[in-house]
């Protein structure tokens, strides 16, 4: 069990009262947007990466620095304590995610993107323009409410992320990529059930 996935189900035991949530993943987006400005990639003789590994991890830390952003907004939004918790760890534990993707692609001679590509990449999931600034305008429980509605709707995008990967042949298969994609599945499925009881028991 990695740290992250600790993290997550002790957090949810505490918010939730020892209880887990799953969530189901309807369709949706086929294919991964905004993926263009990365170039050709070359996948050497011999890989056991594949084309859609090397997209996932490059599209990933976009999603992943996105995460870290709304969750920084927290502390000086007036959030709910609970939501706050909820935020700090989601920052803290991305953030070494972002590290080891970007440790991937070095040690796979690919492009690595910094922190700053969730300002150009749009992977699913992810909040558009009009989103970011409805919730940096947002106070106290509308901070709360559309934190809530937009982590989930983040979280949800990532999961449908790792079931594109899983679904295109071949892909996924590297051992530390499919370790890493069902981390993403276990911890974000976890931490949206948090958001939705959080959403149901702390919201007016």
């Amino acid at each position: 069990m990695t740290k992250r996935i600790a993290c997550a189900l002790a957090l949810s035991g505490l918010l939730l009262g020892g209880s887990s949530f799953a969530y189901a993943q309807g369709g949706g987006m086929t294919g991964m947007p905004g993926m263009s400005g990365m170039g050709k990639i070359v996948i050497p003789p011999g890989a056991e990466f594949t084309v859609a590994d090397v997209e996932f991890m490059q599209g990933m830390i976009a999603h992943h620095a996105q995460a870290v952003y709304m969750s920084r907004l927290a502390a000086n939004h007036g959030a709910n304590p609970r939501v706050l918790a909820l935020a700090t760890m989601i920052d803290q534990s991305q953030i070494p995610e972002i590290v080891i993707m970007q440790n991937w692609l070095r040690r796979n001679k690919q492009f690595v993107p910094d922190t700053a590509s969730w300002h150009s990449m749009q992977m699913p999931g992810m909040l558009d323009d009009a989103q970011i600034k409805a919730l940096n305008a947002a106070q106290g429980v509308e901070f709360d409410r559309k934190f809530l509605e937009y982590m989930i709707q983040h979280h949800s995008g990532a999961l449908k992320m790792v079931k594109d990967l899983f679904a295109t042949p071949g892909a996924g298969q590297e051992v530390d990529t499919n370790v890493f994609a069902n981390d993403v599945v276990t911890v974000q499925t976890t931490e949206i059930g948090i958001m939705l009881k959080l959403r149901k028991d702390e919201l007016p």
